[in-house]
């Protein structure tokens, strides 16, 4: 059964919502201290990840509007299956350098749907 691909662009948002709110005020030290938000945002990542890995299967060209998102059905790969080599500074790079940008994307998106 397929999806509507609104579907899975408002979980990619909901999801960015999230990890700001779980990683709001905090620093690097800070997030890699505390292994609950560090744990909850990985969950978070990886739904980004799923959610962008379905519609490359069934609306590809959708995922031609949003940057680098093979490089994110990627870290979801990393984020499930490389559980021990996962470095936090990459995690909190990819929240406050990467997830602007694909939020903006994704409201771009959704905006013309």
């Amino acid at each position: 059964m397929e999806h509507d691909p609104s579907a899975f662009l408002f979980d990619i948002l909901q999801a960015c919502d999230e990890i700001d709110t779980f990683t709001q005020s905090m620093s690097l030290n800070e997030y890699s201290s505390n292994s609950m938000v560090k744990a909850a945002v990985e969950r978070k990542f990886l739904v980004i990840g799923e959610a962008m890995l379905r519609m490359k299967r069934e609306y590809p060209k959708v995922l031609d509007n949003i940057t680098d998102y093979e490089k994110i059905i990627g870290f979801r790969n990393v984020l499930a299956h490389g559980y021990d080599i996962i470095d936090d500074a990459t995690v909190w790079s990819a929240i406050k350098d990467s997830m602007p940008t694909l939020r903006q994307e994704v409201e771009e998106i959704l905006s013309k749907i």
